[in-house]
């Protein structure tokens, strides 16, 4: 049965697309079965990964609102084993149907729940907001992933994310787990950098993984060419970086 890993952060531009379409572009390099959801409306992951969102026909939206079926949006990347669920605009429009809905809050989880078996990794990046997208995202998943830029102010709004996360916890999805937080953006040059780093160990004194994702002009540019950075420029800095973040998230997995 594939892990569900939710991508959160209410902050946009911290890393977040970047690291749900190149975590999993990794996680299917290295032998994995790997869906990506795109719920974020903007449809970032969805032309980062090559796929024009206004051509398409029908996607999350239509799923959601059970128009459609999982399994008859999902399209194929030019990877083999990478999957996607794609964002089309109209999906802008859910967060507002979805709230007279039944269940609101468990849409996406009952998607998921059908082509679980199918894939060994379904990675879901959130909106960056905490509305009922992002609701629906952390009710989906079995654990958290939180990219933190290292700056600032990244950590505003960090304890207003774990309020939302323990909300959910206690009242939809008691078993959602925090796998931890990542930093996005680092530039080692700057000081502030490390006492960001120093801060983020007491939000999340278990888990913040190893590798770090430096801030990259590489990492920028692949998505404007639709592609991950395994296919843009892997020999780069990010893209060795999110090697391996999906390496440490596979030892992570088998050592449990």
């Amino acid at each position: 049965m594939g892990k569900i890993i939710a991508i959160v952060n209410q902050k946009g531009g911290v890393g977040k697309t970047t690291t749900a379409v190149n975590l999993g572009a990794y996680l299917a390099q290295l032998g994995r079965h790997v869906l990506l959801v795109d719920v974020d409306p903007q449809g970032n992951a969805t032309s980062g990964i090559g796929v024009d969102p206004k051509e398409l026909e029908h996607g999350l939206y239509e799923a959601l609102t059970e128009q459609k079926t999982i399994f008859e949006i999902i399209k194929k990347t030019m990877q083999e084993k990478y999957h996607i669920a794609p964002s089309t605009p109209a999906l802008a429009g859910a967060g507002v149907e979805l709230v007279n809905l039944e269940d609101r809050e468990f849409r996406l989880s009952r998607l998921l729940e059908a082509v679980k078996s199918e894939y060994d990794y379904i990675i879901v990046d959130a909106p960056p907001s905490l509305g009922l997208l992002t609701i629906n995202s952390l009710v989906a998943a079995d654990e958290v992933l939180i990219p933190v830029q290292s700056e600032y102010y990244a950590l505003e709004g960090l304890g207003q994310l774990l309020e939302t996360i323990s909300l959910v916890q206690n009242n939809l999805k008691p078993s959602l787990g925090i796998m931890g937080a990542v930093i996005t953006m680092f530039d080692a040059r700057n000081k502030l950098s490390s006492s960001v780093m120093g801060e983020l160990y007491q939000y999340f004194p278990n888990r913040v993984f190893r590798s770090v994702i430096p801030r990259s002009v590489r990492l920028a540019e692949a998505p404007s060419f639709g592609r991950s950075i395994l296919h843009y420029d892997k020999n780069s800095k990010g893209g060795r970086a999110y090697e391996r973040l999906a390496r440490e998230i596979i030892d992570m997995e088998a050592s449990k």
